[in-house]
């Protein structure tokens, strides 16, 4: 990636890492805009989530009224959600394509592979979001906070993203092969995002599930979310900082167990 020839002038093994890290970020974007079914199936995943959720489930009762408001926080989180395994399959891909080899054989920094990876699904990321708002606000959704908290929400949401993508890493280095890491990550997520606050009121389930329901990260991350963007019965104040604290604990985990995975990888 990075050779002698373009190191950068400050010479330190942090400028190296960045350099390296917008390198490998940008071979990754432009890998994804270069296989157009690709892009056509994450563009329409999103928009099916918000339009399948929004008519079938519409008639779902829930504290406030609009279901549509209640449940759009829970389909932008939900998405990313989603959307992190792609950083699992994308590993494992170049893992079993042996591209992480030629990687290693580079002088390059080794957190340049596993930060590239990341940091092109959040760009990616970026674009969901954006593509669902529009949609939202054509089936009905109604922000009712100001665009600072609508932007706040969205960086929340992000950043959670950002913190599973970690996790995920760590099952793509760890999977024989593409197939088998999306199918190692689903049984993981599937229980996080529908035995959560996302759809239905948590509140609503059998006690031995609502306690997992109203305390998982998840959960956490769409109260924030809707708290954010809708506001009025969703207030709350303290689930912004209490999402946070989840994200920053499942990077101070992930993160270093993401490294020695790829590693030994």
């Amino acid at each position: 990636m990075t050779d002698l020839a373009t190191k950068p002038s400050a010479g330190t093994s942090i400028g190296w890492a960045f350099s390296d890290i917008k390198t490998v970020t940008w071979r990754n974007l432009i890998r994804t805009v270069r296989v157009p079914e690709a892009m056509f199936f994450s563009t329409l995943q999103p928009i099916m989530f918000v339009l399948l959720f929004r008519y079938v489930f519409s008639s779902i009762p829930v504290p406030g009224g609009s279901y549509v408001n209640y449940l759009m926080p829970g389909i932008f989180v939900q998405t990313l959600c989603f959307g992190a395994v792609s950083t699992s399959i994308g590993l494992a891909e170049d893992l079993q394509s042996g591209l992480l080899e030629r990687f290693r054989a580079l002088p390059m920094s080794r957190a340049a592979v596993l930060g590239g990876r990341t940091s092109a699904d959040v760009v990616r990321n970026v674009f969901v979001i954006i593509l669902m708002t529009g949609v939202g606000l054509l089936v009905g959704f109604r922000p009712q906070s100001n665009p600072l908290d609508y932007l706040l929400a969205c960086l929340i949401i992000l950043l959670f993203s950002y913190s599973l993508m970690w996790g995920f890493a760590i099952i793509g280095l760890k999977a024989p092969n593409a197939e088998t890491a999306q199918l190692m990550s689903f049984p993981i997520l599937f229980p996080l995002t529908f035995a959560s606050s996302a759809f239905v009121n948590p509140a609503t389930m059998p006690s031995w599930l609502r306690g997992f329901a109203e305390n998982q990260p998840v959960s956490q991350a769409v109260d924030a979310a809707r708290s954010l963007m809708v506001g009025g019965v969703y207030h709350n104040a303290s689930a912004p900082w209490v999402s946070l604290a989840w994200s920053i604990g499942l990077l101070i985990v992930f993160v270093p167990l993401a490294v020695r995975s790829y590693r030994n990888a």
